[in-house]
């Protein structure tokens, strides 16, 4: 789209500032006041010094209301009160104290407003009735002229009242839009340990099998050719599979989708390939899986491969073990997961098994049972070797 073509976005003026906006309220206040007051009815007194004396005052009182709305008010209605008692009467000398008051009940509060309301009345009540003494008053007019100070008021309370409100609306919007913010950078953290925990589960242990595979290879190249070529089909195996899990997870990453590979999410019933992936490093493996014919939810039995998976990769990786016995078991509602293997549990090989400086394959498992409301221990044990316990919960959960 070209310049020319663009819509114009239209430019709200920008507002005055409050001593402009006194400034412009202060001129046509001057403007019709003054014309009223040069203008009197036959009868009355006309203008004179004093009505020009208390005409500037009150002007001058309007320039400064934003400041001081209390003060202008007493200076605007002490003026409007001597016109009153000088005799000068007009429909509109009584404009000044009504600005005054306005910008009062908009500029404070409830009970401000209510005292000035009281005070304005009675007081414009008593001006009115010393002020009757000179000049013919109807009947009633006492109690019209308490009822005027009150209009001003009212309306800036309105006024108010709406920027009040208005500004309630503002606020809840900018609390929900940030309550957004928050629960988006949420799910997007979220989903980045997510993909960064199956990014470790999987490629670690599938790179993990391949040095090995890949070292049990180059020593029995020359004296055992057929082992090595049975260990390199198993790294070439191993790195195929490598390859379509990182496709998924780019998938993921680029596309946002979050089945990116059409192969449903591991199971138990896929233990069986993976210790045997894990026996052609020469490690030996024995798997004992029982869930008693239960149905078990897929979350679950995910979270559960995934912890066996880890737990295998750490063995590989650290251990130096012979042996890994692993057991899956459904008891009292809870699957119970359990690796032990008979590897080297030195201080040294303790760390590098908790995971300490680079590593993240026991934070991950430890989430994953927190995730599914289960819990994981891991530790040496008595004797030599270590173990990964984990109990997940299988109530409730979907399939």
């Amino acid at each position: 789209m070209t310049t020319a073509s663009r819509p114009r976005q239209r430019r709200l003026p920008r507002p005055l500032s409050p001593h402009l906006t006194d400034l412009a309220v202060a001129s046509v206040v001057a403007l019709l006041t003054g014309l009223d007051a040069a203008v009197n009815g036959p009868g009355h007194r006309q203008a004179d010094w004093l009505t020009w004396l208390l005409f500037a005052v009150s002007v001058a009182a309007l320039l400064v209301r934003s400041r001081w709305p209390v003060a202008v008010t007493v200076v605007t209605g002490a003026a409007c009160a001597g016109w009153a008692l000088y005799g000068h009467i007009g429909e509109l000398l009584n404009l000044p104290v009504m600005v005054a008051l306005y910008a009062l009940a908009v500029r404070g509060g409830r009970r401000r407003t209510l005292r000035t309301a009281v005070v304005a009345a009675l007081v414009s009540g008593v001006v009115s009735v010393i002020a009757g003494k000179d000049v013919a008053q109807p009947q009633g007019a006492p109690l019209l002229e308490m009822l005027w100070p009150l209009v001003p008021l009212l309306l800036g309370e309105v006024v108010r009242g709406r920027r009040e409100l208005l500004q309630e609306y503002a606020d809840r919007a900018e609390r929900a839009e940030a309550d957004r913010e928050r629960e988006a950078r949420r799910k997007v953290d979220q989903e980045r340990v997510r993909i960064a925990r199956e990014l470790h589960d999987v490629v670690a242990h599938t790179v993990s099998a391949m040095t090995v595979q890949a070292g049990l290879a180059l020593d029995a190249l020359d004296s055992r050719p057929e082992v090595a070529r049975t260990a390199m089909r198993q790294v070439r195996t191993s790195g195929k599979e490598a390859v379509r899990e990182l496709r998924t997870t780019v998938g993921v990453l680029r596309e946002g989708r979050r089945t990116a590979s059409a192969d449903p999410a591991p199971r138990l019933a896929q233990l069986d390939e993976l210790v045997e992936g894990v026996r052609g490093t020469g490690l030996r493996v024995s798997l004992h899986a029982d869930t008693g014919g239960r149905e078990l939810p897929q979350l679950v039995e995910l979270a559960a491969y995934r912890i066996v998976q880890e737990a295998l990769t750490n063995v590989i990786k650290h251990a130096e073990a012979r042996h890994v016995a692993v057991s899956v078991a459904v008891a009292d509602d809870r699957l119970a997961v359990e690796i032990t293997d008979d590897g080297r549990s030195t201080a040294e090989a303790e760390r590098e098994r908790e995971g300490e400086g680079e590593g993240y394959g026991l934070i991950g498992m430890r989430e994953r049972a927190t995730t599914m409301g289960g819990d994981l221990d891991a530790g040496p044990v008595r004797g030599g070797g270590w173990r990964v316990r984990a109990l997940l919960p299988v109530a409730g959960g979907g399939v």
